[in-house]
């Protein structure tokens, strides 16, 4: 039995904002259970279980109705609790694999069966590193041909060394947690300034989660709205939203989801916006059956 301690808020408050009919979570993960699906022994974190169950627990609360799960280095190349999570409400949850860069194309289109839709690459000092951008973009020509992603976990101070590569790219790209932006540096600091010149390439597209990431505040996190604002009326078309939950290596108690949620608002200040993130803009990228 797993006795790690659980990453995620163990009863989040019920969110005042009402989710939109269609509404989805872009970014979330699922941990085991580990006797099912045993951790990547390589991985530096090692949380207690968070499995399906409480997953769709949490979306049923706050109102979610499609989702994209994402794969963590916790079970490394190793899909198999992403797939399960995603077979459980099928057609509803799709997701986002780790692969190695050189994986075969037979098993690119396994995965798609499977309702995966793109890759993730990270490149963040806690976590392994990405492949080369050389790499990145040999495998994107590939990933085309399947209709997949890349889905890049950067730190900030990488955006603008990397952005011209990802400006090449043949495939679009989406852009994890606003590029892990420091919130504290204010809305003119200099990685900012190049995720926005980064998304003026239409291929390119960024998750407007992680406010609680990019905050050097307490709860509600209010110094990240603002990036999150900028993105939403900038490229309304091109942004997307999720809960992060269970909220890997988070650098204190885990956040209140229900907190999360009730930031939409702020995010997204009018129902044409909310619909558009929360809605149209995830139906359309991910392909979701309407």
């Amino acid at each position: 039995m797993n006795t790690a301690p659980i990453t995620y808020h163990p009863a989040p408050k019920k969110p005042s904002f009402v989710m939109p009919a269609g509404a989805c979570d872009t970014h979330c993960h699922v941990f085991g259970p580990g006797e099912r699906f045993p951790y990547a022994p390589e991985s530096r974190l090692q949380p207690g279980d968070a499995p399906k169950e409480k997953l769709f627990a949490l979306h049923d609360m706050i109102g979610i109705e499609r989702c994209v799960i994402v794969q963590t280095g916790v079970h490394g190349f190793d899909n198999s609790a992403t797939a399960d999570a995603i077979s459980a409400r099928a057609g509803k949850y799709l997701g986002v694999a780790l692969l190695p860069a050189d994986v075969p194309d037979d098993e690119i289109a396994r995965h798609h069966a499977l309702g995966f839709r793109g890759i993730r690459f990270n490149y963040m000092a806690h976590l392994e590193g990405g492949a080369s951008m050389d790499t990145l973009l040999r495998l994107a020509d590939r990933l085309s041909k399947f209709g997949w992603h890349l889905q890049i976990h950067m730190d900030s101070d990488l955006i603008a060394e990397k952005a011209a590569g990802l400006a090449k790219a043949s495939v679009p790209v989406v852009i994890d947690h606003m590029g892990r932006i420091d919130a504290s540096l204010g809305l003119d600091q200099a990685p900012f300034d190049a995720l926005l010149r980064l998304m003026e390439n239409r291929h390119i597209l960024v998750k407007v989660s992680g406010c609680e990431r990019a905050s050097r505040l307490d709860a509600p996190y209010g110094d990240a709205v603002p990036f999150a604002r900028k993105l939403v009326e900038t490229f309304p078309d091109r942004v997307l939203w999720g809960t992060d939950w269970p909220h890997p290596n988070f650098r204190s108690l885990p956040p209140d989801d229900g907190v999360l949620v009730d930031l939409i608002p702020e995010i997204a200040p009018t129902r044409e916006l909310q619909q558009a993130l929360l809605v149209d803009n995830p139906l359309r990228f991910y392909r979701f059956a309407a």
